[in-house]
């Protein structure tokens, strides 16, 4: 219904975000790979989005590249993978780096992942084994080119509320932080590196 999304970005804060389409604000959440794309508040942006409708809720989320998007389209499609599973497991890792995961039969790395148990790891490697083609081909992201941010005080609070909404629990969501937070680093940049150190 919404397939894509022009405006300026109002405000951030992972995961979620809200764009300002000709005077109407859109309320997105999108995943880290996204965030890490995202220009300042205040910007111009183009999203490719996807509308889920529930009985309790209407929701969009929005992608920097059209690859993660048909990746979490394919992702939901499985027993068990809702929207907030699929968000975490594109905050994770790139497009690329899952079809690296799901071609060379690699369940561990994808334990690793929030919400992502064993026997999700082995339907994920199963039934995603056919679709992974439709990422094979495509470039790597480029550098996510965010220019080191002022010192923010609430930095550290955002990244870890972020990785508490991407599935993390609160201790370990501030540890993670705790382990790479540094000053004048902007919570997208935090972020990042949490989930890096996170990573094999």
């Amino acid at each position: 219904m919404i397939g894509r999304l022009k405006g300026t970005l109002l405000h951030k804060q992972a995961p979620s975000l809200l764009l300002d389409v000709n005077g109407v604000g859109y309320e997105l959440e999108a995943p880290m790979t996204t965030f890490y794309d995202l220009p300042a508040v205040g910007s111009e942006v183009v999203l490719h989005t996807h509308f889920v409708v529930r009985e309790d809720a209407q929701l969009l989320y929005g992608f920097a590249r059209d690859d993660e998007r048909r990746l979490f389209r394919a992702l939901i499609k499985i027993s068990g993978v809702g929207p907030k599973l699929a968000l975490a497991i594109l905050s994770g890792m790139s497009a690329e780096e899952f079809a690296g995961c799901v071609q060379s039969g690699d369940s561990a790395a994808l334990t690793r992942l929030p919400g992502v148990g064993k026997k999700t790891a082995e339907r994920l490697l199963v039934e995603m084994r056919d679709r992974v083609k439709e990422w094979q081909g495509i470039a790597p992201p480029a550098a996510a080119g965010i220019a080191p941010g002022k010192s923010l005080p609430d930095a550290t609070r955002e990244a870890v509320s972020a990785l508490i909404a991407l599935g993390y629990k609160p201790p370990e969501a501030s540890r993670m932080v705790n382990a790479v937070a540094g000053e004048g680093l902007a919570s997208e940049e935090i972020i990042r590196a949490a989930l890096r150190a996170a990573a094999p």
